[in-house]
């Protein structure tokens, strides 16, 4: 498997009124191309700064160490003029809400056009057509009539399948979810997962896939990375770390998780 994204020794420090404090610490993993490698983790653990450090999103004041290298070019130092053409075009995100990353102001049609011509060079009509096809692609029904909605006009399922038609719409290697899942139902999120799937198995994409859902990583990913306290404690194959974990606070996420097996007791 050639590796698409490789991260090494990724360190993020921010100043604070009692000096610099690393949130991610010497993380380091990889992704292949068509696999989806998953970031575990409680709240506040660094999944999602991780994820921002690789697409080059962090707060101002916030400084990096290590290396990021996406397609084998190194994207840590670059300035945001060129990161400006890497997002979207080579590595796209969806943010966990959906209702507030888009504007409520435009229509998502017109939204999803805007990204598609920051990165093409085509006509508005050419653009249209890209855009009904795109949602088309994601599974939203009349796609021609619904290009023309405002965001609040769908269900939180459909704008999380706007958000992914958005992020793939420009084809890039890498797609980076951020709990993209975890404000909606089961139902809707298992429709939202294999979805992705599906997409991922046309275009061969490399996922990263962050969640504290373990149940979600263990369906999807062929590696996982559990993060605690902004720092990388296992990193492995994802059958592995599921069957025999090595690390107490990897056991400890598992054995949070409800089985139906588990004596009741009243």
């Amino acid at each position: 498997m050639s590796e698409l994204l490789v991260v090494e020794d990724l360190t993020v420090t921010f100043p604070t009124s009692r000096g610099p404090v690393d949130v991610v610490k010497d993380v380091s993993f990889a992704v292949g191309r068509n696999e989806t490698v998953g970031i575990v983790g409680e709240s506040g653990s660094g999944k999602s700064m991780t994820s921002l450090a690789v697409m080059g999103l962090l707060p101002p004041g916030a400084t990096t160490r290590g290396s990021i290298r996406l397609d084998g070019a190194e994207l840590l130092g670059r300035p945001d003029r060129e990161m400006r053409r890497v997002r979207g075009e080579q590595a796209s995100m969806i943010f966990q809400d959906p209702l507030s990353s888009l504007n409520p102001y435009y229509t998502v049609g017109l939204q999803i056009e805007e990204m598609y011509r920051a990165h093409r060079r085509c006509s508005r009509k050419e653009a249209r057509a890209v855009v009904v096809e795109a949602l088309t692609q994601v599974g939203i029904p009349e796609p021609e009539r619904r290009a023309g909605y405002y965001p609040h006009q769908f269900s939180g399922g459909q704008r999380q399948r706007v958000m992914i038609a958005m992020a793939l719409v420009c084809s890039p290697a890498l797609l980076i979810a951020d709990e993209p899942t975890t404000a909606l139902d089961v139902t809707v999120q298992a429709q939202i997962l294999g979805l992705l799937a599906g997409l991922q198995r046309e275009t061969g994409t490399g996922m990263v896939f962050v969640t504290h859902d373990l149940a979600v990583i263990s369906s999807i990913a062929t590696r996982v990375l559990v993060m605690c306290r902004g720092e990388q404690v296992e990193y492995g194959d994802a059958e592995q770390v599921f069957a025999a974990p090595r690390h107490d606070y990897t056991r400890m996420l598992l054995e949070s998780i409800p089985r139906i097996d588990d004596e009741v007791v009243l």
